[in-house]
């Protein structure tokens, strides 16, 4: 399902609840969808939030318009939405990610080998929430500018300017630490 038109074609099919269409639509989005969950939950919810957001995919897939933006970008929408409602009925209201260091390797660590995983997973927990969003969602949901505006609410050239920007001051936290 690489090609637009392959997409296209399987989202029409979604829009008729043809269970295959949805199987190959939950394949292509669940790794960057869990990957996202997972840094913005605790590991018991994670699960949870995917589903329920497709859930709410399915019950939504009528409202969704190529027009509007990617259906990547609309799913990530929907997930983001699951995990502040989580954020509200767990009364919190900060929207910092909790602590969720754990043993299981993730995509931060394959890109970055061995010992300086933990130092850039110190440093990225060091950035502001806005920046770590734009980052996750740009690099483990795999969403381009236009579609991590949708999700953010931002236009395509502010999300780039966001990324830089927040790629360099990890960059930066990263050059203190080797000080």
């Amino acid at each position: 399902m690489d090609d637009e038109a392959s997409l296209q074609s399987t989202i029409a099919r979604a829009r008729d609840f043809d269970p295959d269409a949805w199987e190959a639509l939950y394949r292509r989005l669940h790794p960057g969808l869990h990957a996202y969950a997972r840094r913005r939950l605790a590991a018991p919810m994670c699960d949870d939030a995917v589903s329920e957001t497709f859930t709410r995919a399915m019950e939504a897939i009528g409202r969704f318009s190529p027009r509007s933006g990617s259906f990547d970008g609309w799913v990530f929408g929907i997930l983001r939405n699951v995990v502040l409602e989580s954020y509200r009925k767990a009364g919190r209201h900060d929207h910092d990610v909790p602590d969720l260091a754990s043993e299981e390797e993730g995509p931060l660590d394959r890109l970055v080998a061995g010992e300086r995983a933990a130092e850039v997973r110190a440093a990225f927990e060091q950035l502001a929430p806005d920046d770590r969003e734009v980052l996750e969602l740009r690099i483990l949901g795999r969403l381009d500018a236009e579609a991590v505006g949708a999700v953010v609410g931002k236009r395509a050239g502010a999300v780039r300017m966001a990324q830089a920007r927040a790629l360099s001051r990890l960059g930066d936290l990263l050059g203190e630490r080797q000080r």
